[in-house]
């Protein structure tokens, strides 16, 4: 499994706008095959500051998502809206049941 956390904060005038585009790329990637779950979340701590969480079932999956178009239209849609350079580390994981 694959584990993408990714964050960017936005100025406080722009986070409706960012809530929207992000929402729309959400329900999008989790129709997306291989995508386990998709998430963004609002930053209690930081004004402004999204964070998204993914999980995908192999890297040849998030490597397709990379490639559609619309993933690639909301970066550089959540760029412009940015007040610092987005963030996204991905991590190989294996889930241990408890």
């Amino acid at each position: 499994m694959i584990i993408v956390l990714g964050s960017v904060t936005v100025g406080e005038d722009k986070i409706s706008e960012a809530l929207e585009h992000s929402k729309i790329h959400v329900a999008r990637s989790r129709t997306e095959p291989g995508c386990i779950s998709h998430a963004v979340y609002e930053d209690p701590d930081v004004k402004g500051k999204l964070v998204f969480i993914e999980k995908w079932s192999d890297q040849a999956f998030l490597d397709e998502h990379f490639r559609v178009p619309e993933s690639g239209e909301f970066v550089k849609a959540i760029r412009k809206l940015a007040v610092e350079p987005p963030s996204m580390s991905l991590f190989s994981a294996r889930e241990i049941a408890v």
